[in-house]
């Protein structure tokens, strides 16, 4: 608990997912044994365990939790930070259990977190440190291709995956489904392509969904369609990155400002994403980026005018004490939690409409249940049917351009055209028209419960009430 500048008491952030699930449930009628067994963490444990560094013994921290095993394995995102506590990962492990059954990933929650600064090792060092923390894990089958199924979170990537799973294939040498044991491996490694920019691509088709339907739009302020828009992003990791560049590139938004740790960067013309995320690994920061101009309270952009606002870095950046000044009229939470109970109240009260992280940043769970199905069915997807796509496809041109020259017609196919229709579809392409179907049937369905009862007000309220209900009839199924 904090105290805003207000005087009021600031939620932490498992309290925050609590209050947003009694929020929902209040709606529902669930008997209050199901609703507690919902709401609980299941499991939770804590590992320390010593690995010899630098000539001496460091002892780490690490955490576990599974929040619901309705369905298994439970799908798991491991963040490698300081800050993690068994608090935060209770909470993380909750909204996963409701993310994927929102999105229709069949997979419990769980979540798994490292008291460890990346960046105060060497590559060689956080190796042996992963390589640890994930034996502790596996000998407790708390990694498990049928149990237990980590991702990347903050502060791990491919890199770190790719430990986990060749550990895990160490110790279960004949477990023919090892490489499904983790999800987000390099390519190379039994990963799938469109992984890494996943959270981040589903960001981008949230909001294309979003903006297919102009009552809503309408709800939020706004008018027309995506392009145009003017985006300030907050952090620009692995998924504001992606979100931002997706948008501006693709969609001909404007992202006019960017907060990071030491600061920030406006340019009310667009900023380009890739050069500002090229200039932060290359100086370890925005300061000094040339073109634009710098803010040194980076956080204040939040605050900054603009159309959408993708809060992209850590939970609670926008609480009771800054929730009055925002002044984006949509909201998008592309990390987890960045907006607190007590700013979401104030926030709705003001006619702010928000894009629940829950469902905005699925996107990661749902390539990584891509990943799980590839791992187990060992086949690369695509590889059967593409070139028969092209075959059927060239047939199908072959013919009209024919029958053009026969009749004398005098017309023939673009070639632009041909290339794109001629492309049998790889593993890219449907992975990305997978997640473009999932981001739009999990929108709809919250927006069925949105629109079709009067007592829910928001979309945060709906994807909680859509994953609950989920959640429960599981249960029920199971004679709980």
């Amino acid at each position: 608990m904090t105290t805003g500048i207000t005087g009021e008491t600031e939620p932490g952030f498992r309290a925050s997912v609590d209050l947003m699930f009694n929020r929902a449930v209040r709606l529902m009628d669930l008997s209050p044994g199901l609703e507690q067994k919902i709401r609980v963490c299941n499991s939770t444990y804590t590992v320390r365990f010593g690995v010899r560094l630098r000539g001496k013994i460091e002892t780490f921290t690490g955490y576990r939790s599974v929040h619901s095993e309705h369905m298994e394995p439970v799908k798991v995102g491991i963040r490698f930070s300081l800050d993690v506590s068994q608090d935060e990962v209770e909470a993380l492990a909750a909204l996963m259990t409701y993310k994927c059954a929102l999105v229709e990933t069949p997979f419990g929650g769980s979540k798994g977190g490292l008291c460890v600064d990346p960046r105060a090792w060497d590559e060689h060092e956080m190796e042996q440190i992963t390589r640890r923390f994930a034996y502790e894990l596996i000998k407790r089958d708390l990694i498990h291709p049928a149990q237990n199924v980590p991702a990347p979170d903050m502060g791990t990537g491919e890199r770190e995956m790719a430990w986990i799973a060749d550990q895990y294939a160490r110790m279960n040498t004949t477990d023919i489904n090892a490489k499904a044991c983790v999800t987000g491996k390099p390519p190379h490694a039994g990963g799938i392509r469109g992984r890494v920019e996943a959270t981040g691509r589903g960001v981008q088709f949230a909001l294309r969904e979003f903006f297919r339907h102009p009552v809503d739009v309408a709800r939020a302020g706004l008018s027309g369609g995506l392009g145009g828009k003017r985006v300030v992003v907050q952090g620009l990791g692995n998924v504001g990155w992606h979100a931002g560049r997706f948008l501006s590139q693709e969609d001909g938004c404007k992202v006019i400002a960017i907060a990071e740790r030491d600061g920030g960067l406006v340019d009310d013309s667009g900023l380009n994403v890739d050069e500002v995320r090229d200039w932060i690994a290359q100086h370890g920061g925005v300061k000094g980026f040339p073109g634009a101009t710098y803010v040194e309270d980076g956080a204040s952009l939040l605050e900054a005018e603009c159309d959408i606002l993708i809060p992209a870095a850590l939970e609670g950046v926008i609480h009771r004490g800054n929730a009055e000044r925002i002044r984006a009229p949509l909201i998008i939470e592309a990390a987890n939690g960045p907006v607190t109970f007590g700013a979401d109240e104030i926030l709705r009260k003001r006619g702010r409409l928000i894009i629940p992280d829950m469902y905005a940043n699925a996107g990661g769970v749902t390539v990584s249940y891509f990943e799980w199905v590839k791992n187990l069915s060992h086949i690369r997807f695509g590889r059967m049917q593409r070139r028969a796509e092209e075959g059927r496809s060239r047939l199908l041109v072959e013919e009209l351009e024919r029958l053009s020259a026969d009749r004398g017609l005098g017309w023939s196919l673009a070639e632009d055209f041909k290339e794109k229709f001629l492309q049998g579809s790889d593993e890219l392409a449907l992975v990305r028209s997978g997640l473009d179907d999932t981001m739009r049937t999990a929108y709809q369905s919250m927006r069925e419960v949105w629109h079709g009862r009067e007592d829910v007000e928001d979309l945060r309220t709906a994807a909680y009430i859509v994953a609950i209900e989920r959640v429960a009839k599981t249960y029920r199924s199971k004679g709980i």
